[in-house]
């Protein structure tokens, strides 16, 4: 059971957060904000704890799978797909 998420990172934003739906080229993606630099990894951890959070998933079930050094990344989530599509469209 693994799901696919996408989303847009805006590092070094004044809070961590989910902003809403966004497309790109076609593809709808999540954006979020997170305080955290885009160096060393960091910013891609605190993505991890807010989604972990959203979700109620444990971190370790959250991994970037596509976009480690990128603003646009895939995720790959132990979960049900159903749970990650029924969250996102709370987001619309």
């Amino acid at each position: 059971m693994t799901a696919t998420l996408a989303v847009k990172v805006t590092p070094k934003s004044g809070k961590d957060q989910v902003v809403g739906i966004v497309e790109t080229d076609g593809l709808r993606e999540v954006h979020l904000r997170v305080t955290a630099p885009p160096e060393g990894g960091k910013a891609n951890k605190s993505v991890i704890k807010l989604l972990s959070k959203e979700l109620g998933v444990p971190k370790t079930d959250i991994q970037v799978k596509r976009g480690d050094t990128s603003h646009h990344k895939m995720l790959e989530l132990d979960c049900e797909q159903s749970l990650v599509d029924a969250w996102v469209a709370s987001l619309d």
